[in-house]
């Protein structure tokens, strides 16, 4: 051992599981952790509030443990080349490590400090642990090309063999963690309100989701309990089918995007639970170890399909995406973005996403399919463009796979999709209580349920019972559903015959391997035709297209 370390916080805002870390600690003899306010680390270049204040929580998180480690966390502001060529040669470095990002947008900053490294004779470490396997290997695997359906990922994937185990706690007695004089002026968290957005509404004061390792991993340990019961019980993903919308929240999506849970300690916990409870139940079921993870499986799928293609996020030269005359409306667009469609199902998951940064994937699918295919026709980038402001787990890479599927832009296959989330029967579905609706819209609260998701039926004098008259004190819908999906399937018919008729090749464009994968990432089970009887599918109810389950 010898030498000077600097580990590098982007991503993987963590200590457990932290292979750059550990490398650091089996070379070295003193570490400086360190995280750069660069305009774009971690997601910030277009981030609201709630976003912005999970960050900081995580950050501190991270200040107050390496604290207690006898050490100190330096943060900076300003271009990480310039900020590594002036603290590798104040402080001696000889060793820079760091979590690989693995998505494009990052590449171009990380290449230029590890040629920075490089020039300045320093060695540098790049682990792969945000994500379960190395994308850049995948592709490798596959000839090297991304797998263009969910199936061929698998096939890939389970020939390269289970994901590597979290590593070790680590173990500081191994190290110096340097204090430098007057560490905390020149080197501490600044302070919220320098660097972050300012609050947008009162009712992001209440802080539902709290940003940090510590705060992740007790989530975990509950999120833990509640899956062995359902295995137990025979069953797994017991949030998908029945979503608890009204309760404190239990997932664990925000910890895994900013790398504040290891995706791999995840995946592990899960697997091996299953493998200590199965039971003939749900092998009957055809549950298997799989079963139990296919969820992060699908998040390693999105981020290989966006590696090498830095514009994954975008309809223009983005080879898997197909080019749709998309219409430009800036009023509607407020009107969803707002909450104020006049669908109180849309407006109360699009309330909560302004308000908590958050919303249940059953209201993710509904309010991208509202905007784009379903009723306005309005460009997916637009709502992905809200998703990155305001959405506490915003993955540039899955967060676009998300909006490309469900528009039927890429994923689903080839326009095929004659069907659409209804804004009112799918929301009755999923909030059959109404609880969920009557608080984030609290205008249509005294509302009879038979009402409640479609206000505009009723009578004067039960608008007027209710003290919220349509038109007035909430807005009328802004869009007739039932036309507007007929027309918009239309359209979609007409691209999809306009595509074939012009031999379009569309060698990278992405599908579904099969029905299962399409009722699966619906949340739609197997075995419960309720939800796809012949009514449901004249109504629009159910959307035929898969998504990534937030976990």
């Amino acid at each position: 051992m010898g030498g000077v370390g600097i580990i590098w916080f982007r991503h993987g805002l963590r200590i457990h599981d932290n292979p750059a870390l550990m490398y650091l600690l089996d070379t070295v003899d003193v570490v400086y952790p360190v995280f750069i306010f660069d305009g774009e680390v971690a997601g910030t270049t277009l981030c609201g509030y709630n976003r912005w204040r999970f960050l900081y929580q995580s950050l501190q998180d991270l200040e107050r443990q390496f604290v207690q480690q006898g050490g100190f966390f330096y943060t900076f502001q300003g271009k990480p080349t310039e900020i590594f060529a002036k603290i590798i040669k104040e402080w001696e470095v000889t060793h820079v490590a760091f979590e690989q990002d693995p998505e494009p947008v990052w590449q171009e900053r990380d290449t230029s400090v590890k040629h920075l490294c490089e020039k300045m004779n320093v060695e540098w470490k790049e682990a792969v642990s945000h994500t379960l396997w190395n994308p850049y290997e995948v592709i490798d695997e596959n000839g090297g090309k991304p797998p263009i359906t969910f199936a061929g990922f698998q096939e890939i994937v389970q020939s390269m063999g289970q994901p590597e185990r979290p590593t070790p706690t680590p173990d500081f007695r191994k190290v110096k963690l340097a204090v430098l004089p007057n560490s905390q002026k020149l080197y501490g968290l600044p302070a919220f309100e320098k660097i972050g957005p300012a609050i947008e509404t009162e009712l992001q004061k209440k802080n539902i989701w709290r940003g940090g390792e510590l705060i992740g991993l007790e989530l975990l340990e509950g999120r833990m309990e509640h899956e062995i019961k359902a295995f137990k019980e025979g069953t797994c993903l017991p949030n998908q089918y029945t979503p608890n919308l009204v309760d404190a929240p239990m997932s664990l999506s925000p910890y895994l995007r900013f790398g504040c849970v290891s995706v791999r300690l995840f995946y592990w916990r899960v697997t091996d639970a299953f493998n200590k409870f199965k039971n003939d139940k749900l092998l009957d079921k055809g549950i298997n170890e799989a079963s139990v993870s296919v969820q992060l499986i699908w998040r390693e799928f999105f981020y290989t399909m966006s590696v090498n293609n830095i514009n994954f996020s975008k309809m223009k030269d983005n080879p898997i995406c197909l080019q749709i005359a998309w219409k430009e409306d800036p009023v509607m667009l407020k009107s969803w973005k707002m909450g104020q469609t006049g669908y109180p199902w849309i407006d109360a998951c699009m309330r909560q996403l302004r308000h908590e940064g958050w919303m249940h994937q059953v209201g993710r699918h509904a309010v991208t399919c509202f905007l784009t295919r379903g009723d306005l026709w309005i460009s997916w980038e637009d709502g992905l463009q809200v998703f990155y402001e305001w959405l506490l787990d915003a993955d540039w890479s899955i967060c676009a796979g998300n909006w490309m599927w469900i528009s039927s832009s890429a994923f689903e296959k080839f326009l095929s999709c004659p069907n659409c989330f209804c804004p009112v029967r799918y929301g009755q579905r999923m909030d059959p209580s109404g609880k969920f609706v009557r608080r984030w819209v609290p205008e249509i609260a005294r509302y009879p349920d038979c009402y409640l998701f479609e206000p505009w039926k009723a009578p004067r004098e039960v608008q007027e019972k209710a003290k919220c008259i349509v038109g007035k004190d909430y807005p009328e819908v802004i869009v007739e559903h039932k036309s507007a999906a007929a027309y918009n399937n239309e359209k979609m018919k007409s691209i999809s015959q306009f595509l074939q008729e012009q031999n379009v090749a569309l060698r990278s464009y992405c599908a579904p391997s099969d029905e299962r994968e399409i009722r699966e990432f619906s949340w739609l089970p197997d075995d419960d035709d309720d939800l796809t009887d012949e009514e449901d599918l004249e109504e629009c109810e159910q959307y035929h297209t898969v998504t990534v389950k937030v976990l």
